[in-house]
């Protein structure tokens, strides 16, 4: 007798009955079938709803089902497995339909307007009923609004986590993480108002024969604001990621902490640095109160981020979703896809930047 065939506690285990019994994949497909079917039999038969309610009731008949056969077929443990498995795939599901939906719909209503003249054009003396016009002009202050502020806040986002990290012991350490906390949650429009009571209405009139001015520059203080505490704290984590025996192995070669962090830690918490900068340039990106607060807005191009109003695409979107021309709702979603686009565009090319995971 083989050892596949020897005899243990009254059962003979042989080549047949070592593997476990699987569902057929049939079983599972006809029991969703059914499921749907009597869904749809309960809810459109009693008036309870409409197709939405007939999907999530055919979910739960499908999750019945499917528990009660597997438990048949592969037994009470695999059909609890086989059930949990299914609820996290119908999770991830759920996750993806709002993403999917919102892409679709910009695709599909921001096409219309994807033409040289929409990115070639701005809005100057463009009439309700001028179906021409596009968003040049938001597009020059979006890049030159958030380049600036993505110059500001990087620099002070990454040395202030390292602060913490490597270096912030007792109460003052404490009030920094505390007021960054603060600042993480802070809207949007505060930003805008104490960058216009600071900026615009103080420190504006000294450049500008004491008259008060907007101006691009104006709008990339009030996203910086905005930027620096996520860009803290996700620094702050990524670089609390990272081995200490790396550290340690630097300090016994002889090497000073501020060459160890510069060519070791940096290095090593590149790629989640980029991802929390990436983060932080995606929320300015698409803010439109601080911009309207303190740039102004405007219909004509401006490439001088430091005198003059400016507009971007997010208050661009926002002024074309409520104008009354017909053919203001077309730019608007073109403008969002735009925005978008750049913001993804940006994104991968970080990460193209940060995959060799080193500093060079």
């Amino acid at each position: 007798m083989s050892l596949l065939e020897k005899e243990v506690p009254g059962v003979v285990m042989t080549p047949d009955n070592i593997r476990s019994k699987k569902l057929p994949w049939a079983v599972d497909l006809g029991v969703a079938v059914v499921a749907l079917i009597v869904a749809a039999a309960v809810v459109l038969g009693l008036g309870l709803g409409n197709w939405v309610l007939v999907v999530v009731v055919g979910i739960v008949f499908y999750l019945a089902g499917m528990f009660a056969a597997a438990t048949r077929v592969e037994g009470r443990r695999s059909a609890r497995n086989r059930l949990w498995k299914t609820l996290i795939y119908a999770a991830c599901i759920l996750a993806i339909l709002p993403l999917a939906s919102v892409v679709w719909t910009l695709v599909s209503k921001g096409a219309a307007r994807l033409d040289g003249e929409f990115f070639g054009t701005s809005m100057n003396n463009i009439g309700a009923r001028d179906p021409n016009g596009g968003a040049y002009h938001a597009i020059i202050g979006t890049l030159e609004q958030v380049g600036l502020a993505t110059l500001m806040a990087v620099p002070l986002g990454v040395l202030g986590a390292i602060y913490l990290v490597e270096y912030g012991r007792g109460k003052f350490a404490l009030t920094v993480r505390f007021f960054v906390d603060v600042m993480t949650g802070i809207p949007s429009i505060v930003a805008g108002l104490f960058i216009l009571a600071f900026w615009v209405l103080i420190v504006s009139p000294w450049f500008n024969n004491g008259t008060p001015r907007f101006s691009g520059f104006a709008a990339s203080l009030a996203l910086t604001v905005l930027m620096l505490p996520t860009i803290v704290r996700s620094t702050e984590e990524m670089l609390r990621l990272v081995p200490g025996p790396l550290r340690e192995g630097a300090y016994a070669l002889g090497v000073p902490q501020w060459k160890t962090i510069v060519k070791v830690v940096l290095p090593t918490a590149l790629p989640g640095i980029v991802t929390g900068v990436m983060l932080a340039v995606a929320r300015a990106a698409g803010e439109t109160a601080p911009v309207l607060l303190v740039a102004g807005g405007a219909a004509a191009i401006n490439f001088d981020p430091f005198a003059g109003n400016q507009s971007s695409l997010a208050l661009y979107v926002y002024q074309q979703a409520g104008d009354a021309s017909r053919f203001a709702p077309e730019r608007a979603w073109t403008a969002a896809l735009t925005l978008v686009a750049l913001v993804l565009i940006l994104t991968i090319a970080a990460k193209l930047l940060a995959r060799r995971n080193r500093l060079t």
